[in-house]
């Protein structure tokens, strides 16, 4: 099965490059597509025929529209994708959001192209161009991804992913650049991480075996990790984790990621994620329709696992602990109940009216072990509760928290283009 693409910078100019496909970008003009600068560079190549390829197509330079023309040997690419953009700002330029969605939409159109040339981020250098640089490769890379190890043949090529991609720049030699592109792979990376995590059956990822992902990955990287058993987790009087696990035969987990940063940490962080493998609701079941879904209510854990160990392969000069309580909510003779009274590490007690609040239980002990730390910033991720997508819809998330940090979160996402 194909991984992740193998991500290039290249300077050469556009008619010494080969490859099966090449990407371009074009705006939204008021009459017909305005060219980007990768687009009018290939137009030369073409002897100014792609506008008029274009224009007999359709094409409007519409965010996201993907515009695919075979060049019938006209030059040294077989295909040309041509992403829109979207209307340009005053300055004539996109937004880095836009050339990331961009890039996806055009890689996830070119299945069956084994190498590709991306020239969204045509001439680009840094620092001035580090946006533009970023979001184009980020997005290819993260287009690419395809979760295909349950099927029972493999795909065809048609339908396969580019396995090469290379991005036109400037200069491929510049150092930052090069720092840049191990950056973005290190980044993609946690991102396949996640969602191959998120991805995979609730019957083979279950709390032990999530465990057991987590610490692998995390000492690939150089974490110190410490994984609690349902005996370590008795002794250690995580009440809340040992309720949600009490139904299900596969017993709870709490796993335990740490990384110190080389020289002076300017800060400590604590990483808290909610782990239900699977989530029925317990004895307060969910109804039927939808309850597949629930094998994602783990999402935020494997953001948190991925995010501890990203922030280890950057080398980051931060203090992190990321604390996972892991658990299947299921129903049973041995399940917690609705009435039934928990107490958590901290000692604090709570009674329990519904079990499918399991989500705050767990995250009780998980956020009371992490706070014995003394970390500076605390920040939780979770598929909490169906009322937030019923407020927000299933694109937004809630953020709450304390004014400052809850501030910086926002602004990250923005820059992260996760807003």
């Amino acid at each position: 099965m194909p991984g992740m693409p193998t991500l290039r910078a290249v300077d050469k100019p556009l008619e010494s490059v080969t490859a099966d496909a090449i990407i371009i970008g074009i705006g939204k003009g008021k009459t017909r597509p305005l060219l980007t600068p990768g687009a009018q560079a290939l137009d030369d190549l073409l002897d100014g025929k792609l506008p008029d390829a274009l224009k007999v197509l359709s094409a409007s330079g519409g965010e996201g529209e993907v515009t695919r023309i075979a060049t019938l040997g006209a030059g040294p690419f077989p295909v040309v994708a041509a992403v829109g953009l979207g209307a340009p700002d005053e300055a004539g330029t996109y937004p880095a959001e836009m050339v990331r969605r961009a890039a996806g939409s055009a890689v996830r159109a070119l299945s069956g192209r084994r190498s590709v040339l991306n020239a969204l981020a045509y001439g680009a250098s840094l620092p001035d161009d580090l946006d533009r640089f970023r979001a184009a490769a980020e997005g290819a890379l993260l287009g690419a991804y395809r979760y295909l190890p349950y099927k029972s043949e493999a795909p065809p090529a048609r339908s396969t992913p580019p396995q090469r991609i290379d991005v036109l720049v400037a200069d491929a030699k510049d150092a930052a650049l090069k720092a840049e592109l191990l950056r973005i792979e290190a980044v993609a990376k946690a991102v396949t991480m996640t969602r191959d995590l998120v991805n995979s059956p609730p019957n083979d990822l279950f709390p032990a075996e999530f465990a057991r992902r987590a610490e692998a990955a995390g000492k690939a990287v150089g974490l110190e990790i410490e994984v609690l058993n349902e005996k370590a987790l008795a002794k250690g009087r995580y009440g809340g984790v040992l309720a949600v696990g009490s139904g299900s035969d596969r017993k709870p987990r709490l796993v335990r990621m740490h990384y110190t940063p080389a020289g002076r940490a300017v800060c400590k962080i604590a990483l808290v994620g909610k782990g239900i493998t699977f989530d029925s609701g317990g004895i307060s079941i969910k109804p039927a329709p939808k309850m597949d879904e629930m094998k994602s209510d783990m999402a935020g854990a494997a953001a948190m696992v991925a995010t501890a160990c990203l922030v280890a392969e950057l080398g980051l000069p931060v203090e992190v602990t990321a604390t996972i309580p892991m658990a299947e909510n299921l129903p049973s003779g041995t399940a917690y109940r609705p009435a039934d009274v928990i107490t958590f590490r901290n000692g604090k007690t709570a009674e329990i009216t519904n079990t499918d609040a399991e989500g705050r239980v767990v995250l009780a002990d998980a956020i009371a072990r992490a706070c014995e730390d003394g970390p500076d910033w605390l920040i939780e991720t979770s598929t909490l509760t169906g009322a937030a997508s019923v407020a927000l819809g299933n694109r937004t998330a809630g953020v709450m928290g304390s004014d400052i940090l809850r501030g910086r979160v926002i602004e990250a996402s923005e820059r992260s283009g996760e807003a």
